[in-house]
């Protein structure tokens, strides 16, 4: 009786396992995909992403977090390469997505159906891996068909598909052969074949070629693109070698400590890498860096470093903000294939060449690489040069700095200063009756600023891009009009500024550009100190998660009702009880309850919604208005028995009465929710 009990009991939990998991993928249809087309402040990948992770986390027993908030699109027949340096979690992801490690929290999805529970032979992947992991005592068809006869495939097709993947990968011969017969390369060929015979809808590799010599390897990795353009599915591949990453992948991911760094094409991430970090891991040999700073003197960019000053043209660093123009200290990059040693250049351009002393010589056939010493200084710098040049050690030469190629990163967060898209611009502006010249135009102050800034005295004005708009306020010109992704780039020029804009649309060099400034987006400091911020797109305010037990009525396979009692949470905001999708309950639970102890919440809700209540919410105290002419917000606070200081500003309409009462009532699809203490998204 027990044993039946048993059997009973793994049935049930089978059952409701499968019955979340279809849950989960309603919630995914209906509300994460609603969620990505509201977001319109975010850049998200299309909705018809093959393979999508979701806010994936992954936490060992220990409490070690390997992998942090990992967010990922993949298209159908990508080829997507994870790389890093050893420990980043790269393999941990993919061993996530292949179903060897349980995810913490977040959902993975393959072809639009949830994974999360699923076995990993369920999940029509297949992975290589760095070992090869072949059976030494079996034949290679022996290895090849061995997962095709466990799930009982008949011999006939068994034995076309093992013959057709030993063709494509030029391995008949070794059919009858075993695996210590074979070199390195031919067992890879093996592992691979192994993988294709499955048919999978997505091939997972985990480092394959790093047993392999370097011959081996340069052949292997163009053997291993020609499969993926052969077989037209999805290729996931992990390395620690950049190299591997730039000449195989279609995108690469690029990951430090767990985090994601970089999602771009091999291009993109080599032309315009988005910190120091991706800066000198991608490229070899590694990019030479220098501490250096820019000042503005007399009309010119004067670039000082390693006790050289440089004079660079002015659109070098149009995308930089003026504010590290006053000399402050950044870190300088340039790659050794930007410097030249050509006498001609240098003769030309004695205001960007440098003087070096070569130290040691690398004689690499088709070029040479030089390490030098910069003259005057402890700094050593590398540059290559033509397999012709007669430079020897020891001797003094001159080399051309390429400014077009340069980059420049803050000191502090390494953050790159010339990012694709501008952030912001900062003007120190000052105010005359209530108004300020912006770009030489007067720009009249919204009466929210005009309480708080005094006359005649010199602000800081930070603006961000996204606050320049189409509008009838100021007249530009268009300069260019630059493609990045799905957006494009306007340079406008108005008088002596240069200013961007993002577009949905091209606009030809030369037209004319009218635009407004949207002032609830500007952030004005003084002395370092901020007096007015920006509206936030996005409130965050603390709270907890709240308990509870329920019973639900569900039909039953025989048509009738039946009570389950099941245990959940709600969402808890100051003093109200917020009703959650159940379809996440085991999700959050699993992550907070079974593992974790309950930590503060923090929801976040846009400042746009339309959420403010006379009836039932939560409790709110009306703080201050801020009038911004065009639009009006209003910030409120939330009571709450836990201290958290919860303010949020929310947008008004023009009647709204600060002497009435309200309530702040907000649906569950409408929030966002994040463990504080681990940094995990509930949702």
């Amino acid at each position: 009786m027990k044993f039946f009990d048993k059997l009973k009991k793994n049935y049930e939990l089978k059952k409701d396992k499968k019955q979340k998991n279809k849950e989960r993928e309603k919630y995914h249809k209906e509300v994460l995909l609603d969620e990505k087309k509201n977001k319109s402040n975010k850049k998200i990948a299309p909705n018809d992403a093959y393979i999508s992770l979701l806010h994936i986390n992954k936490i060992y027993d220990n409490h070690v977090q390997a992998v942090f908030d990992f967010n990922l699109d993949i298209q159908k027949h990508e080829f997507i390469v994870f790389v890093g340096p050893s420990g980043c979690g790269k393999s941990t992801t993919l061993r996530m997505i292949a179903g060897l490690e349980d995810i913490t929290a977040g959902d993975l999805f393959i072809d639009d159906k949830l994974v999360n529970d699923l076995e990993p032979k369920d999940r029509k992947v297949t992975m290589v891996f760095q070992n090869y992991a072949l059976y030494p005592h079996m034949t290679v068809y022996e290895n090849m068909s061995y997962g095709l006869k466990i799930a009982k495939v008949n011999k006939a097709e068994i034995d076309r598909r093992v013959h057709e993947a030993a063709k494509i990968l030029d391995i008949e011969e070794y059919l009858q052969k075993k695996p210590k017969e074979m070199s390195g390369g031919q067992r890879q060929r093996v592992a691979l074949g192994r993988a294709i015979v499955r048919n999978p809808k997505v091939f997972l590799l985990d480092e394959p070629l790093s047993n392999l010599d370097a011959k081996l390897r340069a052949t292997m990795r163009t053997e291993i693109s020609k499969l993926h353009n052969r077989l037209q599915t999805t290729f996931i591949y992990v390395t620690h070698d950049q190299t591997e990453a730039m000449t195989m992948g279609t995108r690469i991911v690029v990951m430090k400590k767990g985090l994601i760094q970089q999602i771009d094409t091999p291009k993109n991430l080599y032309t315009y890498p988005i910190n120091k970090f991706v800066a000198g891991f991608i490229g070899t040999p590694q990019m030479n860096f220098f501490e250096g700073n820019i000042k503005l003197i007399d009309g010119e960019f004067k670039l000082s470093f390693s006790n050289n000053t440089l004079i660079i043209p002015s659109t070098t660093i149009e995308k930089m903000d003026a504010k590290y123009f006053d000399g402050r200290k950044i870190t300088i990059g340039i790659r050794s294939e930007d410097l030249y040693y050509d006498d001609k250049l240098v003769e030309n351009n004695p205001q960007l060449s440098i003087k070096v002393k070569a130290q040691v010589i690398e004689e690499l056939g088709a070029e040479t690489l030089v390490n030098a010493n910069v003259i005057g200084t402890a700094d050593n710098i590398i540059f290559k040069t033509k397999n012709t040049s007669t430079i020897v050690a020891d001797q003094e030469v001159s080399i051309y700095v390429d400014p077009t190629k340069l980059h420049f990163f803050d000191l502090e967060n390494e953050n790159t200063l010339l990012p694709r898209i501008p952030k912001y611009r900062h003007f120190n502006l000052k105010v005359e009756d209530g108004a300020i010249n912006l770009f030489d135009q007067k720009y009249v102050l919204p009466p929210y600023f005009k309480n708080i800034l005094k006359e005649n005295n010199i602000y800081e004005f930070k603006i961000p891009t996204e606050a320049i708009v189409k509008g009838d306020s100021y007249k530009g010109i268009i300069e260019k009009c630059e493609q990045i992704d799905d957006k494009y780039l306007a340079h406008i020029k108005i008088n002596n500024y240069l200013i961007f804009a993002i577009l949905d649309e091209e606009i030809s060099e030369g037209s004319e550009f009218d635009f407004d400034v949207n002032s609830h987006l500007i952030q004005v400091r003084e002395d370092g100190e901020v007096l007015i911020n920006s509206i936030p797109d996005t409130n965050k305010v603390l709270g907890k998660l709240f308990r509870i037990k329920d019973e639900i009525i569900y039909t039953a396979k025989n048509g009738k009702e039946k009570k389950k009692k099941v245990t959940g949470f709600k969402y808890k905001i100051g003093d109200y009880l917020i009703d959650v999708d159940k379809a996440i309950y085991e999700k959050t639970l699993a992550v907070l309850v079974k593992k974790f102890e309950l930590h503060d919440i923090e929801y976040s809700f846009s400042s746009n919604v339309d959420a403010l209540t006379k009836d039932q919410g939560i409790t709110i105290k009306f703080s201050r208005l801020l009038d911004y002419g065009k639009e009006k917000f209003a910030q409120f606070v939330i009571p709450n028995e836990n201290n958290f200081d919860n303010k949020f500003i929310i947008k008004v309409s023009d009647d709204f009465n600060e002497k009435e009462d309200y309530k702040l009532k907000l649906k569950y699809e409408e929030l966002g929710a994040r463990d504080t203490h681990f940094d995990i998204n509930l949702k």
